[in-house]
């Protein structure tokens, strides 16, 4: 159909379940009925499968979709480079992997105009971008929406944690409306574009290399807990049909961004079903287990996704949600204890006044970086104040925290080292944990 059509909903409707084998049609008769590619596919449309996984890969990891849209993807110009602005991707060699700790406060927002794609600034990773193994860390800042422009991303899934103000991504495969408290996950491959509801929006970025994320085993845990599958949405279909407007399209390929000018919409799916697709969880269902007589179980208990690597049990990375939850250990100290890790941690927070193992000085849109084995914990206010406590049933719901935690020590880029938001005296919240041996 020529002309400018638009089907996406003002309040998109949703599929539920993680990984499910979705199917949704946006007009009627366009998801064709026992085969994926017919003779000739309903409506004049073109069958396309897009798979995010190897096709011999076990049918429980498969990540695929079909796709009946109004134009093949083929169908387009040459890509040219365009410049990386300050996103950087693995491996990472403009500063040295350190062990010292980093901390840094919310990026700033920007005052000239900035779209989602502009405002993305690399913190640092590991791993290979080209061999598929590894992360990348980002914060993004925006303050307006991507503007008859799309973006994709080649090298892994993307992982967006808003922290300020939400965002409307329209995607190949439908709408998502994800605010701070959410998270959402783009696909590998995915294009999609950007929109605020509001003035600004800020969060972070996990961009995934590796295998895609899944749902963690829950082993003695049992059936139920964690992340409830049913909680996991994926949009219903939803396609534009824009002829004669100019689109950028901009894909994220091999470290670096490349864009060619379409003369439609590649949003212009008009059905699909399969498992390759975009989805939006609240993270205020993840359902915490805890201790519930004393002492506290390891951090792996709040995970929320998990990347595995060729090793069972080690995660290419974990993302990991601090959730309202109570605590009722007896005899316990009861913040995060002083720790060592052979893992990396990644931490940022979405909402709160303070995180319950720092005081002051970690806020909502900050972040800190403890690399593997860096000695990290609670600080001295923190320490005394829970080690004094009269201890009871307490519950924490002041704060929304989260962390990326990874195998590979993160490598920080030239920009994070040098930020002006970074905090030069992190080391000194552990100053005043002074000697208190009595043999």
């Amino acid at each position: 159909m020529a002309g400018s059509q638009e089907t996406t909903p003002r309040a998109p409707g949703y599929l539920s379940g993680f990984g499910n084998e979705h199917a949704t049609e946006s007009v009627p008769g366009a998801l064709p009925v026992g085969r994926n590619s017919p003779q000739r596919a309903p409506l004049g449309l073109y069958a396309e499968q897009l798979s995010g996984a190897a096709f011999t890969e076990p049918r429980h990891h498969q990540r695929r979709s079909w796709l009946y849209r109004i134009r093949p993807s083929a169908v387009h110009p040459p890509f040219r480079r365009m410049g990386n602005g300050n996103l950087r991707s693995a491996p990472f060699t403009e500063a040295e992997a350190a062990p010292n700790r980093l901390r840094w406060n919310p990026l700033p927002v920007p005052e000239g105009p900035t779209d989602f794609v502009d405002g993305l600034v690399t913190v640092g990773g590991n791993g290979d971008v080209l061999q598929r193994v590894g992360i990348g860390i980002h914060w993004y800042v925006a303050n307006r929406s991507m503007t008859d422009r799309v973006f994709g991303d080649s090298d892994g899934e993307m992982l967006i944690v808003p922290e300020r103000g939400g965002l409307l991504l329209r995607t190949e495969l439908g709408v998502l409306a994800v605010e701070p408290g959410h998270i959402a996950l783009i696909p590998r491959g995915v294009r999609f574009r950007a929109e605020l509801p509001g003035r600004s929006a800020r969060g972070y970025v996990l961009e995934n290399y590796g295998q895609a994320f899944r749902l963690p085993e829950l082993g003695p845990i049992g059936a139920n807990g964690l992340a409830n599958p049913r909680d996991f949405l994926a949009p219903r279909a939803a396609f534009e049909d824009r002829d004669g407007t100019p689109t950028e399209v901009v894909d994220k390929f091999a470290g670096n961004l490349w864009a060619a000018t379409y003369d439609h919409s590649p949003l212009d799916v008009v059905a699909w079903h399969g498992t390759h697709a975009p989805y939006v969880y609240d993270l205020r269902r993840f359902n915490v287990i805890g201790s519930v007589s004393y002492d506290h179980p390891d951090p792996s208990i709040f995970t929320v996704l998990t990347s595995p690597s060729d090793t069972p049990g080690l995660a290419n990375v974990d993302f990991v949600v601090f959730a309202p939850r109570w605590l009722v250990g007896e005899d316990t100290f009861r913040p995060p204890y002083f720790h060592r890790n052979v893992m990396s941690e990644f931490s940022g927070m979405i909402q709160g006044g303070a995180h319950d193992a720092k005081g002051e000085g970690f806020v909502p849109g900050g972040a800190s970086l403890h690399n593997m084995m860096s000695a990290h914990g609670p600080d001295r206010d923190t320490y005394e104040n829970a080690s004094a406590v009269e201890l009871g049933p307490q519950k924490v719901d002041n704060a929304l925290d989260f962390m990326f935690e990874t195998r590979c020590p993160v490598v920080p880029t030239a920009y994070a080292m040098a930020a002006a938001h970074r905090q030069p005296a992190y080391d000194q919240v552990w100053h005043g944990l002074e000697r208190r041996f009595t043999g």
